[in-house]
């Protein structure tokens, strides 16, 4: 039997997932979470075999969690499951730790695939990501000149993504539980690492590497 926590902060949407999952033999969906810090410690007491989170949530990145739940109970296979299919948001994921990444307009076959790859600690991305990622791998490899993002440390790209969004300092900083001084710290560096000299920069950087859509 594979277990599974199922994170969303969209109550309509957990209802729609375990609806899926709990018509499926061998998948007993053991929890629900709304948030972060919640779905954090729900993952360290339940130690579900895969977890099912989106990147979007209301108190905290998906990330963060992702990173947490790694940390707390390392034999938990994480699946993305997003409505953003941008690359950077693939690679970000995958680079976390998760295991699995599905967008959440793909056929529901693909997300029981997904947990089901995931829980024999298999790699997956759900169609069409799989060659547009393994593109990006390819293309990283090939590439000589040192990528002025990959030089951002994960908190700094967390910064970055939700000051693209709009997000003051203080926001930033409840969203992340770190003061507002060390947000502005962190957004200095990336200013200067990614060579941007002001928020309409920011945006417009954010925009071509896909970390956030284009409206």
């Amino acid at each position: 039997m594979t277990t599974v926590l199922l994170v969303d902060d969209h109550h309509v949407v957990r209802r729609g997932i375990r609806a899926l999952l709990e018509n499926e033999a061998g998948i007993q969906v053991v929890g629900e979470a709304g948030a972060g810090v919640e779905a954090a410690r729900l993952t360290q007491q339940l130690k579900p075999d895969v977890l099912i989170i989106d990147l979007m949530l209301a108190d905290m990145s998906g990330l963060e969690v992702i990173r947490q739940v790694r940390k707390r109970s390392p034999m938990t296979a994480v699946v993305v499951l997003s409505m953003y299919g941008n690359d950077c948001y693939v690679v970000e994921a995958m680079g976390a730790g998760a295991k699995a990444y599905v967008l959440k307009d793909s056929p529901p076959e693909e997300l029981l695939r997904a947990v089901r790859e995931a829980a024999v600690g298999h790699r997956y991305l759900a169609p069409p990501l799989s060659d547009r990622a393994i593109e990006v791998y390819l293309q990283r490899s090939e590439d000589s000149q040192l990528d002025p993002f990959d030089m951002l440390t994960s908190r700094e790209r967390e910064v970055l993504h939700l000051a693209a969004q709009g997000l003051t300092s203080s926001e930033t900083a409840n969203r992340l539980y770190i003061s507002p001084r060390t947000v502005e710290v962190h957004r200095a560096r990336v200013m200067q690492k990614l060579g941007l000299h002001n928020r309409t920069e920011l945006i417009h950087f954010a925009i071509r590497r896909g970390i956030i859509p284009e409206k």
